[in-house]
């Protein structure tokens, strides 16, 4: 029973089979769209803020689970006072 885990960071709601995702779970033979959808309904709060994500795959069975770590305090910060980015000034 050997587990693989990966670990990435995604923007939430709006992961895709794309780098760093689909590279790292192509080779496991897991139906890649079915876990971007996976983690896209559990990240959709967090939209447009980037949250980690940890896939542990069971190798032998293809089995996996997704756990989505919290969005960095600056993160929610910005959130709160509706700011997008630093002005640079």
């Amino acid at each position: 029973m050997a587990k693989t885990t990966i670990e990435v960071l995604v923007e939430g709601g709006k992961a895709s089979g794309g780098p760093p995702l689909g590279p790292a779970i192509g080779p496991l033979g897991l139906n890649i769209n079915e876990v971007v959808n996976t983690i896209n309904q559990k990240t959709a709060e967090f939209e447009g803020m980037k949250i980690p994500v940890k896939v542990t795959v069971d190798t032998d069975t293809k089995e996996y689970a997704i756990s989505v770590g919290s969005p960095p305090t600056s993160a929610l910060i910005k959130k709160e006072l509706g700011l997008e980015k630093a002005t640079g000034d």
